[in-house]
Parts: C-alpha cells; structure tokens; sequence
C-alpha cells in the first residue's frame, strides 16, 4: 500500500511539475519568432520616458531600454529587432506585461512586492522619492499643511497607496483626488483645482519644466515615500530576466550610465551618493 500511494505522489509530482514548466513563458523565443520585441512605456513621465518630437519615445529609462533591446537581438540572433512601442499608463503597462502584450516595460516603474505577484522586475534602474508639487505662492510648506485640501495623485500609481496610508498615519485631513496622468495634474494645480500634486518628485519636475510658467511651481522638502524603479518583465522567465539583467550591468560597469544620467538629468547635478551606490549594487559580475 505504501509503494503504490508513494507512486501516486510521484506521479503527481512529475505532472505538476511539468505543467509549471509548460506554463512558464519563453519571451526570448517568442522574440526571435517574431523577429520584433513589444515594449510598453509611459508617454509623459519626462525625463524618464514619454513621447517626444515625430511620436517617438524618449528618455533616461528608454535610453536604457535600447541598449537592453540591442543585447536582445544580439541573444536571439536579430540585432535589427522591429520595436513595438506601446503607450500607457502604470497600471496599464503592467497589464501588457502580465498578459504577454508587452514582453517588457521601460519607464519609471516602482518595484513593489504587490506588483511581484503578477511581473517580475529587472535589477533597479534609479531610485527617486515621492513628494509634492505646490504653486510657488501657495502657503504650503511642510506636509501637515495639506489638512484641509484637495490634493491630487494619479490612479494606480504607489504613490495613491502611499499617500493615504501617511495622511491616514499622522491625522490629516486632506481630500485625495485620482487622476489619469500627469498633465491632467499640472493643469489641475495651476487652475486652483487642488492644492498639491503628489507623484514621484523627478516626474513632478519634469512636469513642471514642460508647464507654460515653470516658475510658478515648486516642491515641498518633505519626502513622502521611497521609489525603486525597474523595468517589469514576464514573471517566471529567469532567460529573459538574465539577458536584461546582463545588458544593464553592461551600461553600469562600462561608463554608460554617465552620458545618459547627463542628457537627461545633469541638471540636477551629479548623482547622489545613494544613486551611485545603486548602479554599483546592481551591477552583476560574471
């Protein structure tokens, strides 16, 4: 009796076990099927990704996700590998991923332990912090003077998480209004609609340089979170994980990263401390 339950466990085993491999995703293979990689990012997440001139992407995190998308194709045996470019929002991008529409996403995508349920995350690619974006004139000027306010965040973003959970910890009492982008955020401050903008503080300054008066804005000191970034790809596909992985140590160890960290963000300086250490953390030796 024994032997023969032992033998149904195995078999089960051995059935369970090649279904987990079946169901696991080949991106690399699909990739070089096609002879073309789909690859979502953001349209307004300047500097990191969004919609430039001719209605192409560009940006620090695109930057980047090229050399990704070369190593790619020089893997698959394709290096002019046809790109499908796929607009959308966080919520949205990470939906492409999880379903096999895009088989990675490029822009300013926090890592979190929620989303590793349904992506995986390449290794990090910056670390930025959420904060608030305020009129220059607005008698603002530290997180609990938001009580009483609307303050608006985009939907789907960490940050709304984030934003609730702190008001919710220290007792303010402010009015969190959900939008669908950052323009909409902007548009929405300058009218007097609300009196804060809450995202990533990189993002909100990007934003801001692009408004019509850039002078008019400004941001708190205060952080209000953490925000890791990284490309989100298929979960389960250690194959494609390492191809990107290795592409990005590339850029980190070769001196890459510097020309691209000052196109597009030389203008707030050199690297901090904690950045650098980043780049130097995420790069895997062989």
């Amino acid at each position: 009796m024994k032997s023969f339950l032992f033998g149904i466990v195995v078999s089960c085993a051995l059935v369970a076990s090649g279904a987990s491999a079946q169901s696991a995703p080949d991106t690399l293979a699909r990739i070089k099927a096609a002879k073309a990689i789909n690859v979502a990012f953001s349209g307004d997440s300047l500097p990191f990704s969004y919609v430039a001139e001719g209605n192409k992407p560009a940006g620090y995190s695109i930057d980047l996700c090229q050399r990704v998308i070369a190593a790619i194709g020089r893997t698959v045996g394709d290096p002019n590998l046809k790109v499908n470019w796929l607009v959308g929002t966080v919520a949205e991008r990470l939906q492409m991923v999880a379903s096999g529409k895009a088989d990675m996403d490029c822009a300013n995508t926090t890592m979190t332990q929620a989303r590793l349920k349904e992506v995986d995350f390449s290794n990090l690619i910056f670390v930025d912090g959420g904060g608030f974006l305020v009129t220059s004139d607005a008698p603002i000027n530290r997180f609990t003077d938001l009580g009483g306010k609307k303050i608006a965040v985009i939907k789907g973003t960490t940050t709304e998480k984030r934003l609730n959970d702190v008001f919710k910890a220290r007792l303010v009492n402010a009015t969190v209004v959900t939008i669908t982008d950052g323009n909409e955020g902007v548009a929405m401050l300058g009218s007097g609609a609300v009196s804060a903008f809450a995202g990533d503080k990189i993002k909100l300054i990007g934003l801001a340089a692009q408004a019509k008066d850039p002078d008019r804005y400004a941001m708190l000191m205060e952080d209000l979170s953490f925000e890791p970034y990284a490309f989100a790809l298929p979960r389960g596909d250690s194959a494609m994980r390492l191809e990107v992985n290795k592409a990005l140590t590339q850029v980190y160890v070769s001196g890459e990263i510097e020309p691209i960290f000052r196109q597009w963000l030389g203008k707030l300086g050199r690297p901090s401390g904690l950045l650098a250490a980043m780049y130097l953390l995420n790069a895997i030796p062989e």
